[in-house]
């Protein structure tokens, strides 16, 4: 497993990232798709994009994620990618989250390659979020926006690839709805990756595996 991920250079990436994308089938990032919940989310989901930063180290490829400021109104205190909801002016998703990412963290847009995008999912939280994946230069000066981002660290692709350092629990509702089954990764230096964030990884993990 180690030599696939080490061996994977942009262009291939890239390949695989557009082949996996031919087709949108709609599908819920943090709901399994026959729950009750579904009826909870309320006409058209809005646009909005994250972007999943790579980045390349000796040892391989990494993924950079932040935890979102604890102060927050939506997925408070959660490990998550740069993004948020597409303005108007934004001319596609590969813009929001660019924009995104510049106002979180600092990362200047002219300093990222895009390689491609992943199948857009549905939020609970009713966004229609597209993720782009692009490249970025490492070591970086990342300024996280303080009033947003509590803080910014990287995990290994290949470890977050490694289906032992996960696990599906099923997460409480509150009555009437029944459990569901959500993505938890386990700890990785005291972060905790789960959730629609989760969902995004093993989606890119399943297209670069080309499965």
């Amino acid at each position: 497993m180690g030599n696939h991920w080490h061996n994977l250079d942009e262009i291939e990436i890239s390949n695989r990232l557009r082949k996996g994308n031919d087709t949108f089938v709609p599908r819920f990032a943090d709901i399994p798709a026959d729950s009750e919940l579904i009826k909870l989310v309320p006409g058209k989901p809005r646009p909005a994009a994250v972007l999943i930063p790579l980045l390349r180290q000796e040892n391989g490829w990494y993924v950079l994620f932040t935890r979102r400021n604890a102060g927050l109104t939506e997925h408070s205190g959660q490990v998550a990618f740069p993004g948020g909801r597409a303005d108007p002016e934004d001319r596609g998703p590969e813009q929001t989250a660019l924009r995104e990412a510049y106002e979180e963290i600092g990362l200047n847009p002219a300093d990222v390659r895009i390689l491609g995008r992943l199948k857009d999912y549905i939020t609970i939280t009713n966004y229609r979020v597209t993720p782009v994946v692009g490249v970025i230069p490492w070591p970086y000066p990342i300024h996280p926006a303080n009033d947003e981002v509590s803080h910014v660290f990287t995990i290994p692709l290949e470890w977050l690839a490694n289906p032992l350092n996960r696990e599906e629990r099923l997460r409480v509702l509150p009555a009437p709805f029944s459990p569901i089954p959500v993505i938890y990764y386990h700890p990785f230096e005291g972060e905790t990756l789960w959730g629609a964030s989760a969902r995004f990884v093993l989606a890119l993990i399943e297209t670069l595996e080309d499965r």
